[in-house]
């Protein structure tokens, strides 16, 4: 089954909110990702908060993109007891 990323919300510590397809509430924490690449430029919050959905995945402004499928895989469901590491 395909998800697709319905809604997009910013969190402090460069960790994104997301909601799937299938109704799944996850966290994407991008930070371990922000010394590689064009992933470099999301440093500035100002760029990384203009966060936004298109085709299904989320995207910034400076044409950067995460497919959904890996954004499914690596985030943690909100309910997980890992979370509460994540403070929204």
């Amino acid at each position: 089954m395909y998800l697709s990323v319905t809604e997009v919300k910013p969190l402090a510590g460069y960790k994104l909110h997301l909601t799937f397809s299938n109704g799944e509430e996850k966290i994407f924490d991008v930070s371990p990702y922000l010394n590689t690449g064009k992933f470099t430029e999301l440093r500035d919050l100002s760029l990384f908060n203009s966060v936004t959905i298109k085709f299904d995945a989320v995207e910034w402004p400076n044409h950067l993109d995460i497919d959904p499928e890996f954004l499914h895989e690596k985030s943690i469901a909100i309910n997980d007891e890992r979370i509460s590491a994540v403070s929204p």
